[in-house]
């Protein structure tokens, strides 16, 4: 059977809120599952004290860790499996919660394979106008450019996981369905999870994902829906609570379609009583992934 790469996506809530024995909880949790990429949200205060809660974290899970601007985001990565080649550290005018952008070689496919592009987000809770400017950003880094050692330049694949604070477009057989806006008890959460249509009536915000998808990056779970009918791999990522409505699917992975033959399954794992948000699991077969990326297109011209 050929190797799994596990990547996990998990927005741990306010990094456990300043208590230690939670943050090893979790982190506890997080390498049970033997992690080789994690997109990590909400990493306050781990750049403090001369990184000691990074530090803490990469003693526990055996990950590297690399922190975005402002202590918002972050990646961890197995450094037998990741080398970085490259960190982006200004990704945008007008992030509210920058992402941590680094581009990687996926070190099992070889010196001469195309690396990574992996993007750790956060996208904005209040403004959906803020998080639609923020969704169009992202796609930026599913449009960089590697030059191979022939000198042709190639088109490197990217892979985003995060918390979109919107839903997916509906229609995915599984998919939780779509709040409705007025069974929404907190008003301003109603505000900040839709937008106006030009018709003037109120829709929940599905934008961020029609946008990454419009960009040729594709929702991973969304994809082995529609492709296995795998509806685990639609489960919601956050529950139902009194102020924001029902069960929803809020925390995403998106590939870009270079990898889609790669993804094998993804599932969510819960973390109740550590997290408002459970941690979604993707994993890659590793064959595949190396066969994919000695084998890419040249960048159109």
């Amino acid at each position: 059977m050929s190797r799994q790469l596990t990547i996990l996506c998990t927005n741990f809530e306010n990094n456990g809120g300043g208590d230690p024995a939670k943050r090893q909880a979790m982190n506890e949790r997080l390498v049970s599952l033997n992690p080789h990429l994690i997109f990590r949200q909400e990493v306050w205060d781990s750049g403090d004290n001369g990184s000691t809660i990074a530090h803490e974290a990469e003693d526990i899970l055996g990950l590297r860790t690399w922190l975005g601007p402002g202590n918002c985001t972050a990646l961890l990565a197995d450094p037998n499996v990741f080398a970085p080649l490259r960190q982006w550290p200004q990704t945008g005018p007008m992030w509210v919660l920058p992402p941590t952008a680094l581009l990687m070689r996926y070190t099992p496919a070889g010196r001469e394979s195309l690396p990574l592009a992996l993007v750790s987000y956060h996208l904005n809770y209040a403004s959906p106008t803020t998080r639609q400017s923020e969704a169009e950003w992202l796609t930026t880094w599913n449009d960089k450019q590697w030059t191979n050692p022939d000198g042709i330049p190639m088109p490197v694949p990217a892979l985003l996981g995060g918390d979109n604070n919107s839903y997916p477009v509906p229609g995915t057989p599984g998919d939780p369905p779509l709040p409705e806006l007025d069974r929404i008890p907190n008003r301003p959460h109603r505000l900040h999870r839709s937008v106006t249509t030009p018709g003037g009536s109120r829709v929940m915000d599905t934008r961020p994902d029609e946008t990454l998808r419009t960009a040729g990056l594709e929702d991973v779970a969304r994809h082995l829906a529609q492709t296995k009918n795998d509806k685990d791999a639609v489960a919601p990522t956050v529950g139902a609570c009194d102020t924001h409505g029902p069960d929803a699917r809020i925390d995403r992975i998106y590939a870009s379609t270079l990898l889609l033959p790669a993804v094998t399954h993804v599932d969510v794992i819960d973390t109740t009583g550590l997290s408002d948000h459970h941690t979604l699991r993707l994993r890659l077969d590793s064959t595949t992934l190396t066969d994919l990326l000695n084998q890419p297109q040249p960048a159109a011209a």
